[in-house]
């Protein structure tokens, strides 16, 4: 039961077929090399909660992964997720899909409203170091469908070293090649909607001494650097990077610092500042839209959900780091971005409706209804949850779907729950959330109320 996404069920009723109004929803990148370090004790400033994202990302590079702690992590929450996940919960975000390579971490939340619109998630990574048999670096991704526009996000950890740009530029196309999803509609990261592309990439400042790197640094003259930025350099001749869009540097390079200072190095090596941690974009041509959809009309008739009917534009609001945090030689990057999209998807996959008074340590019954198609499975689940639940694992009680088929199109399938209301055992009155969950990583959500026992 793990690897889940899911699709809440809302009490209002939707023309399947018609195209609703232009909605706009913020997403919150992070990208941080947090250099083996365990997380600060708070990390609300650097989500920005007062701002209310409908989608957090989180990207972590060199997340400690000893043999020990790497076991460890992968039988529990790391200790970076839990951070995360608590954090977030109260402003009811869910953790949607997470994905980790050794040290390399990304994570994924979103808003409890949304989830309903949210599938087809996929992981995927890749390892570079040590010739591909390491995970020090590498990439790792997840893509999912957000109401029916195909979202990609890569997380990197590039080569260091300044003498490595091109290598790195290299890296990075390797990792498109490699990075490969189980999925016929979208297999490459390329072959999405939108891609975000950020991490560790590693690109230094080349040339320039460290004198004058320090003196532009101060004086806030940061513009003097930007034409010696290896990324911005190697974008001017590499045509790949030129389709990838990247918001002006106006904030500090990012590394190297002393840990728990806003002072860059001043050790015996004196490395060089450098923007090393960086949040670029990438959205599909048109012109590769209008080829899959000429490809579609001639292989069946054309879809109502074609990119070209349904725009999607992508702004970026905030592109900054946060130099507060120095637990590692990285300050954190923060990106802020506005997704103006019309809607392809609006439909929940499944309808639940509770059937009569729900009371603690009594029997309850519920129906659920599959509203369209989709790989359903005799493996799909029921579960009881808090309403500030953090992730599909943390279900109170959960009970198998019908057993022995899986339920048509429109079918009412009655379930009986009293193994769930019996788990949870409070004289007081509840609020619980009743999710049914599918292999193929949808759910649908029902907010219900139970009473206490008599």
């Amino acid at each position: 039961m793990t690897g889940l996404l899911w699709i809440t069920l809302r009490c209002f009723v939707v023309n399947r077929r018609s195209r609703t109004a232009l909605r706009g929803d913020e997403l919150h990148i992070v990208t941080w090399n947090v250099g083996t370090a365990e997380p600060p004790a708070d990390v609300r400033s650097l989500l920005h909660l007062e701002s209310d994202s409908d989608l957090y990302v989180i990207g972590l590079q060199e997340v400690r992964a000893t043999l020990v702690k790497y076991i460890s992590d992968l039988i529990a929450e790391d200790s970076w997720s839990l951070l995360f996940m608590n954090s977030l919960a109260p402003n009811g975000l869910v953790k949607v899909t997470s994905v980790r390579m050794q040290g390399l971490l990304l994570i994924i939340f979103a808003k409890q409203a949304h989830l309903p619109f949210i599938r087809d998630i996929r992981t995927t990574y890749t390892r570079t170091g040590l010739f591909g048999y390491w995970g020090n670096n590498g990439a790792v991704s997840a893509r999912l469908s957000f109401y029916g526009h195909m979202l990609c996000f890569l997380n990197c950890h590039l080569a260091a070293h300044v003498n490595y740009a091109s290598p790195r530029v290299d890296e990075f196309e390797h990792l498109l090649d490699t990075q490969v999803f189980d999925s016929d509609d979208a297999p490459h990261v390329l072959n999405h909607r939108v891609v975000f592309w950020f991490g560790d990439l590693n690109f230094r400042i080349a040339d320039h001494g460290l004198h004058f790197l320090r003196s532009a640094i101060s004086s806030g003259r940061l513009s003097l650097l930007w034409d010696k930025d290896q990324l911005m350099m190697m974008k001017k001749k590499e045509a790949l990077l030129q389709e990838f869009q990247e918001g002006c540097l106006h904030f500090k390079p990012t590394y190297k610092f002393e840990l728990h200072s806003e002072t860059y190095d001043t050790s015996g090596k004196k490395q060089k500042p450098a923007w090393t941690d960086r949040i670029l974009w990438w959205t599909k041509p048109e012109g590769l839209m209008e080829e899959e959809d000429e490809v579609e009309e001639c292989s069946s008739v054309a879809s109502l959900t074609d990119d070209s009917h349904f725009p999607l534009k992508v702004t970026q609001d905030l592109y900054t780091c946060d130099v507060s945090y120095g637990v590692s030689a990285h300050k954190p990057v923060i990106s802020t971005f506005n997704l103006e999209l019309w809607k392809k998807v609006e439909t929940a996959l499944v309808c639940v409706i509770a059937k009569g008074q729900w009371c603690a340590n009594e029997h309850a019954a519920l129906t659920y209804t599959i509203l369209e198609n989709f790989d359903a499975s005799t493996y799909d689940w029921i579960g009881l949850y808090k309403t500030d639940f953090k992730s599909s694992s943390d279900y109170i009680a959960f009970v198998w779907v019908k057993e022995s088929e899986v339920a048509a199109v429109d079918e009412v399938v009655q379930v009986h729950t009293d193994i769930m209301l019996a788990a949870y055992k409070r004289d007081v009155v509840f609020r619980c959330l009743l999710v049914v969950s599918a292999c193929v990583h949808c759910l649908s959500i029902l907010n219900v109320s139970a009473a206490p026992s008599s």
